[in-house]
């Protein structure tokens, strides 16, 4: 038995000669320490600074007895850590996750070397969780990306980053699961799952791979007391990459719009539908003038690739759509009838949607949406042209009310409500900003 084990490993020490772990010494045994010795100048410690502001609507019975404004404003100061990854070191390019530097007044970056650094905002994406930083270029090492398409659950891969405060801590293991969603961390959900150890200040940090490129942003975890049991999220660096280059041209993330309905395929689903696959998006509606019908996609269609990767589900395929910048091209593999058909589809704006409510939620029908801002600037779901006596109006929505969240999750677009109204079930609370005050209606 250790005679085949350690025929095993030559062979397999030879066969991966070139990879970054092992050294030339052939005395040496295998480490990444070679890898992580390129890979770690790379991962920066972020620390934060900010006000929290929270708004509570005052009941009508206590303004009725003691007066005063209709809500009451609370400002709570903060301090935060987190982690980093640069990816541009002329540019000085800081790629985070927006929940980390979300509300901050002051960043600060710690490099590997020890040095503190201001760093600027250039822009983030609630929706998605990333966010990007700008340092000042000097003397900076960066990460360089991978392919995230092409990893293979099994991959070996490790996390760096700050948890507890604990700066440059590694840990390694393997992607566990592509493609995870449903999940309500975010709005768009196409994760990693991997069972590297990922704690609280994580979040930010890089999955390496072992040829020291970034496969993915850590983000989020999922352990009962916040602590780590060995299933951990990363955004792809695909994904991150599309986002962050948005940011960097016009400031914001302008996402495509593929304008479908649907569903992912189950196995109930493929039985009523006498169909012969088991995985991928079902489309059940595809929304007038969209680009999805402009392509020629229509109702009844299953979408199993997009730009010749597999799909696993519809969230897959929004978060993939969403990632993607307005008016980009995909390519998409349906199955119609049993038959393989290829379209190419140019990729609306989300940004500019103006949609019926009635599309989006059968409770919302009588009123338009439109994306817009608050009087604070916050992103969100304008209502307009409400009908008297509609669905809409009888939850309590009111002509130039602001939706900005589903269920405690933010919304910055239709598209997003959409999203975030499909994946939620039973009674369903919408954030909503009025004029200068914020409160919660109902959709039972």
């Amino acid at each position: 038995m250790c005679l085949i084990m350690t025929s095993t490993v030559a062979v397999q020490m030879s066969a991966n000669a070139a990879l970054p772990f092992f050294s030339e010494d052939k005395n040496e045994v295998p480490s990444l320490a070679p890898m992580l010795d390129k890979a770690t100048p790379a991962i920066v410690t972020i620390s934060v600074e900010g006000t929290q502001v929270s708004r509570q609507r005052v009941p009508e019975m206590f303004k009725h007895f003691f007066g005063g404004p209709d809500e009451q404003v609370q400002e709570r100061p903060f301090k935060g850590l987190g982690s980093g990854v640069i990816i541009d070191a002329d540019k000085g390019y800081v790629v985070t996750n927006n929940h980390v530097v979300e509300n901050a007044s002051e960043i600060t970056v710690t490099l590997n070397d020890g040095r503190e650094v201001t760093a600027k905002k250039l822009g983030a994406d609630a929706q998605s969780d990333i966010a990007l930083l700008k340092i000042e270029p000097d003397k900076l090492v960066a990460l360089p990306l991978a392919d995230s398409d092409k990893l293979r659950v099994g991959d070996f891969v490790v996390a760096i980053g700050n948890p507890f405060g604990l700066s440059q801590t590694v840990t390694s293991g393997i992607v566990s699961a592509l493609g995870r969603s449903g999940l309500n961390i975010g709005g768009y959900e196409n994760f990693i799952q991997t069972d590297a150890a990922i704690n609280r200040g994580n979040s930010g940090g890089a999955l390496v791979s072992l040829r020291g490129e970034l496969v993915g942003i850590n983000t989020a975890i999922f352990g009962p007391n916040g602590g780590n049991v060995g299933i951990g999220f990363a955004i792809p660096s695909n994904m991150m990459k599309s986002l962050v280059d948005q940011i960097i041209e016009f400031g914001e993330v302008r996402r495509g719009l593929l304008g479908i309905l649907g569903q992912d395929v189950d196995s109930g689903l493929a039985e009523a539908m006498n169909l012969n696959v088991s995985k991928g998006a079902f489309v059940s509606e595809v929304s007038p003038d969209s680009a999805a019908e402009k392509s020629g996609i229509q109702a009844g269609d299953i979408i199993t690739e997009i730009n010749g990767i597999t799909l696993v589900s519809f969230q897959e395929l929004r978060a993939k759509v969403a990632s993607k910048a307005a008016g980009s091209k995909i390519k998409l593999g349906l199955l119609r009838k049993g038959k393989k058909v290829n379209v190419e589809v140019v990729l609306g704006d989300a940004t500019q949607t103006v949609v019926a409510a009635k599309e989006i939620h059968p409770a919302l029908e009588g009123a338009t949406l439109a994306n817009g801002k608050t009087k604070q600037g916050d992103q969100g779901v304008v209502i307009s042209e409400i009908a008297a006596r509609s669905p809409a109006s009888m939850i309590g929505l009111q002509d130039g009310d602001v939706i900005i969240g589903v269920n405690r999750q933010k919304i910055d677009n239709v598209l997003a409500l959409r999203g975030a109204l499909d994946s939620s079930k039973g009674v369903i609370a919408l954030s909503v900003i009025r004029g200068n005050t914020s409160l919660y209606l109902v959709i039972r």
